[in-house]
């Protein structure tokens, strides 16, 4: 049965006051950061190092480049166009002849509708090298993961974060390949679709959190080895670096509700950054070697109502002078996508599994199992969604 809008909204109305008091926190909280971000702006670059050499701890965010000249804390865009036309041509002269790359997966997990458990796992690629003549690659790679692969636990389970984890391993891959095929190549820019600080992970045992951090550092080692530029672009990021530093240095109280992309969001607009800061957060990047202090981050406006995104890169690009060109290229592939980089969308289209793949990778494994006499089962219930769809 399809929802029924009125039972939402009478729920909704019921628990209003819930919202309400939400927000009203949320303002409070923000306002009081915010005064805090402006008196740090204010502060001489002598003032600043010398607060931040005063702090016996890391601060989650350290300064890379001055505040003293981002005005309110922003480095402006200061470009308007008047129509669509003119975005693309100054797309066009930012982004001729500049590759962009990006991987994305999608997943079948194991069901307990199947007597065996197996999963699949797909990524799809897409590299536009911006050329007058259209060209572009776009292609997929699968692989099956079998019980040993699930390491199906005693209890039943099936081992859904060992399919998360094989699909974060062949992104990871495939985006090591391109940087090793495009060696030295300043001219290519390679998106990873997510955080370069896996905070997700310090949740997951220890094995599988250093699994994670494995492939993470062997990106950022042959980003900066291949000296292939690469961005972490984070669409709606709830990090609290920018947060957590402010409440160090003027001992504010904690507030977990408020972002960085919330405390700079009110004075930016399209195409604004904040100034470049090196990740400092404890937890993670404790496990990261000699990348422990290798990623910067800076926030992009992207969209006209929107929090900024997060962009997350390498140090190295800062120290080899790449920054704003590489921001521009972001720039550039967001115009093109109407507010996300559409050379990461279009790798999201790539490699999603539809409904109609999820069948049919049941219907093949089915006639599969039934050639090589393999005791394979499905349950009523899968048998009749097929059917039915």
């Amino acid at each position: 049965m399809t929802l029924k809008p009125s039972q939402i909204r009478e729920l909704l109305n019921l628990k209003r006051q819930d919202f309400t008091l939400y927000n009203r926190e949320i303002l409070r909280d923000l306002q009081q950061y915010r005064e805090a971000w402006v008196t740090l702006l204010n502060l001489s670059d002598e003032e600043l190092a010398e607060r931040l050499a005063d702090q016996p701890d890391r601060l989650a965010a350290f300064p890379l480049e001055p505040l003293s000249k981002a005005p309110d804390g922003v480095i402006p865009f200061n470009l308007t166009w008047q129509s669509r036309e003119q975005s693309l041509a100054w797309v066009r002269d930012r982004l001729t002849g500049i590759s962009t790359f990006a991987v994305d997966g999608s997943q079948i997990y194991p069901s307990k509708d199947l007597s065996v458990p197996i999963a699949l796992v797909q990524i799809g690629w897409f590299e536009n090298p911006h050329l007058p003549a259209g060209d572009y690659e776009k292609d997929i790679a699968l692989d099956i993961m079998t019980p040993s692969d699930l390491k199906v636990g005693e209890n039943g389970d099936f081992g859904d974060r060992q399919v998360n984890f094989r699909r974060f391993q062949m992104e990871i891959d495939r985006l090591v390949q391109y940087m090793e095929e495009h060696a030295n190549r300043e001219d290519c820019l390679v998106f990873f679709d997510g955080s370069l600080v896996g905070t997700f992970a310090d949740a997951f045992d220890r094995d599988l959190k250093l699994g994670y951090v494995h492939c993470l550092l062997t990106l950022l080692r042959t980003s900066q080895t291949c000296r292939v530029p690469l961005v972490g672009y984070v669409d709606t990021s709830r990090a609290r670096d920018l947060v957590t530093m402010l409440q160090t240095l003027f001992k504010l109280p904690e507030s977990p509700i408020v972002s960085d992309a919330g405390l700079v969001n009110k004075v930016m607009e399209w195409g604004d950054r904040t100034p470049l800061f090196r990740c400092d957060r404890t937890g993670i990047l404790e496990n990261y070697e000699e990348q422990r202090d290798q990623i910067a981050f800076t926030y992009l406006k992207t969209t006209r109502e929107g929090y900024p995104a997060r962009l997350e890169i390498p140090v190295w690009m800062q120290e080899a002078g790449l920054v704003d060109r590489v921001v521009d290229w972001v720039r550039g592939e967001v115009v093109v996508g109407s507010g996300y980089p559409y050379v990461i969308e279009t790798a999201d289209q790539t490699a999603v599994l539809q409904t109609e793949d999820r069948q049919a990778f049941y219907r093949i494994l089915q006639d599969w199992a039934e050639d090589v006499d393999l005791n394979l089962r499905l349950s009523r219930k899968m048998v009749s969604k097929v059917r039915r769809r």
